[in-house]
């Protein structure tokens, strides 16, 4: 299963891409819309209009939670959810067909980063809806990926699945919550059931905005575990593409990270962080050992600089 109400909309917008560009225009999403566009754009842009029930209490703790600690979540994003996601073969074979990622990989972390602060902003969903369009617009480029793979890519193969599927999108938000976590459990820093539960509950909103069906979420952090677990064993898996992947990211990260410590350290820090089966699979094996409670104090006094 993909995401129907944003691919419908993108078989649209390339028939119009003027519509691409008054969206891009956009610093949030109108209140209302003329009957000028097509069905399609007001049924994706109302699904946002029509979340009443937005859990404010969440927001604001998990805002306050990143305040304090998202110097290291930021970490984590670059240490362990990406290259986590590189480990699974058939979602890699997406993200190398995306040639950014690999020729301008400098700027689409930095989209990343911009987009984890957005959603994390004090502020965010609540008096600040410029959050919205965030997560709409992340969606609709998920549905073009999906576009130009189903018209354009005639080296995929079906055996890699449907791309950017709901599987997909789980995996890829629990890797930018559960992944994060596990990242600071294992540098040794302590987190609390509450803030796992807080942490995992904040990504199930995204999730809804980005178009995940919410059944599927997991309800509580031993849920999660499991279902990271399955995903994981359907999926991990040495690739062509998640090597071309990693590599990119290693030599990007070798030429601009601004820590010498952090900078000559890569592969054994994304191997501590990865552990023996994700690594084996990016074939970044090393016998170079990390100790984990240095490395959380090097990334704490970094600070912003993560």
């Amino acid at each position: 299963m993909q995401d129907p109400l944003a691919d419908q909309l993108v078989m649209e917008l390339v028939k119009k891409p003027e519509l691409i560009t008054e969206i891009n225009s956009w610093t949030e999403i109108p209140p209302k819309f003329e009957n000028i566009y097509p069905q399609e754009f007001h049924d994706f842009f109302n699904f946002y209009h029509l979340q009443q029930d937005i859990p404010e209490e969440i927001l604001v703790k998990g805002q306050r939670l990143f305040s304090d600690k998202g110097d290291l979540y930021l970490a984590m994003l670059g240490f362990y959810s990406l290259p986590y996601a590189y480990a699974f073969g058939d979602g890699a074979e997406v993200l190398v067909r995306s040639k950014r990622i690999l020729s301008d990989i400098g700027r689409r972390l930095g989209e990343t980063g911009s987009f984890i602060l957005d959603i994390f902003e004090p502020g965010a969903f609540l008096t600040k809806k410029k959050a919205f369009l965030t997560c709409a617009k992340v969606r609709l480029i998920h549905a073009f990926s999906r576009y130009f793979i189903l018209h354009y890519a005639v080296d995929w193969d079906t055996a890699f699945g449907k791309p950017i599927n709901q599987e997909d999108l789980i995996g890829t938000n629990l890797s930018f919550s559960l992944i994060v976590i596990r990242g600071w459990k294992k540098m040794g820093f302590k987190v609390s059931a509450d803030e796992i539960s807080l942490i995992m509950a904040y990504w199930k909103w995204v999730g809804r905005l980005m178009g995940i069906q919410e059944k599927y979420w997991p309800d509580d952090p031993k849920e999660a575990y499991a279902l990271e677990k399955l995903i994981r064993k359907r999926h991990l898996k040495a690739s062509d593409a998640g090597q071309q992947l990693i590599n990119a990211l290693i030599s990007y990260y070798k030429i601009s990270i601004p820590d010498a410590l952090i900078g000559s350290q890569i592969k054994p820090i994304l191997n501590f962080f990865l552990g023996h089966e994700a690594s084996k699979s990016l074939n970044i094996q090393t016998s170079i050992p990390v100790n984990g409670d240095l490395l959380g104090l090097v990334f704490k006094f970094s600070g912003w600089k993560n």
